[in-house]
């Protein structure tokens, strides 16, 4: 059975979509797809992928507008008469047809200062409670496939790069300050360089990620409420006020 495809071709500078009929076999994938168009009738075609396992985050696009994993998208999910669309993810720049400029986000992975562990107990010995534990191991399955980071609002509709640093980053923040041997005190930063503030928790970068992170209430709300408590407690600042004048 043929199926047809729109499919995003240019540059950062110009292009168009261009649409593709192949032959597909059930169970196959758009990335399967996306492949069959390269052997038959566009060699050129430039697409990301590697492990086509969903682990490693590389084949991100946005098919019929939303922003998935090529690898783990099926073809059965959508009507057989309907025409599939596939474009770059459209909060970063295009490098060349299906592939986007990841670069900014690893600029902003080297802003995040690393783990600072605290000094062990006088026996040697690092002590911690497992439910501690678990709590971070979640943040830790994240493949980086910035899917979250196309789909916040943040970054892609207002274009605010220079003051949030995207919810991926937010969970690698809440890794880091949730860790029950970190000593940093990141909530200063977090206010202030990284942009807690500017989330309004409409929980879309949690809806699209493929690993069920869940971003939004487990990592971000989380740490908002710490800058909360740290700068707006009026507690807090009584406290400050009378003993931390100086």
């Amino acid at each position: 059975m043929d199926r047809k495809f729109k499919v995003w071709r240019g540059n950062k500078k110009s292009g168009e979509f261009i649409s593709y009929s192949v032959a597909v076999e059930q169970g196959m994938v758009v990335l399967d797809a996306v492949h069959r168009i390269q052997t038959e009738h566009a060699s050129d075609l430039a697409v990301r992928w590697n492990c086509k396992a969903g682990k490693c985050g590389s084949c991100s696009v946005e098919i019929n507008g939303k922003p998935k994993l090529a690898c783990m998208t099926r073809l059965n999910d959508y009507r057989e008469d309907e025409e599939i669309t596939i474009q770059p993810i459209k909060a970063f720049p295009i490098i060349k047809d299906l592939v986007a400029d990841f670069s900014w986000n690893y600029e902003q992975n080297k802003r995040i200062q690393p783990l600072k562990i605290r000094a062990r107990d006088k026996d040697g010995n690092h002590r911690m409670f497992q439910r501690d534990v678990e709590r971070i191991q979640e943040f830790r399955k994240c493949i980086e496939c910035f899917l979250c980071q196309d789909v916040c609002h943040v970054l892609r509709d207002h274009n605010k790069k220079d003051k949030f640093i995207g919810p991926r980053f937010m969970i690698r923040l809440a890794s880091l300050e949730m860790h029950p041997l970190d000593e940093a005190d990141r909530i200063p930063a977090i206010k202030e360089e990284f942009g807690a503030g500017m989330c309004n928790i409409t929980r879309c970068c949690t809806d699209v990620c493929p690993e069920h992170i869940q971003i939004t209430d487990n990592g971000i709300i989380p740490l908002k409420e710490r800058v909360v408590d740290k700068y707006y407690d009026p507690v807090m600042w009584l406290y400050r006020k009378i003993f931390k004048r100086n």
